[in-house]
């Protein structure tokens, strides 16, 4: 039964944001902090601090994600690692095909706005970020 609810959610959030892919497409760059995850039996992770931050950058119908460290100076830690996408809008959705060396795996955006980006995984858990807003360091 929860995972039927679980479906029905995730059929209500597609149908009813109505967002064009291509519109999409346009916001998924930039920095993005993770906020919850939803799990296909409905249960919810919520991250009230993360250490890492991801960046997308897209370039037409493809992209990159690496995962950064934020500075206290406003820069970022990154390493080499990267993970290639390419951009594919079927089914009036946009999808993210991934592949490495090791695997092969797609995401579909589910919204994507100026401060939220919201992505179903091929095994059903739904991950929500937010856009970085920088740090802040509280003054003495």
């Amino acid at each position: 039964m929860k995972q039927l609810l679980h479906v029905l959610t995730i059929c209500l959030i597609v149908s009813c944001s109505n967002q064009d892919p291509n519109d999409q497409k346009t916001r998924l760059g930039g920095y993005w902090v993770i906020e919850k995850v939803e799990m296909p039996g409905g249960s919810e992770k919520l991250f009230q601090l993360s250490t890492t931050i991801d960046f997308i950058e897209v370039t037409g119908d493809s992209g990159v994600r690496k995962k950064v460290q934020p500075k206290v100076d406003g820069s970022f830690l990154a390493n080499d690692s990267a993970e290639k996408f390419d951009l594919m809008i079927e089914n009036d959705s946009l999808h993210m095909y991934y592949k490495t060396p090791y695997d092969s795996w797609k995401e579909t955006v589910l919204r994507a706005r100026d401060s939220v980006l919201v992505v179903l995984n091929q095994d059903g858990k739904i991950y929500t970020y937010t856009k970085f807003g920088g740090l802040s360091v509280p003054e003495e």
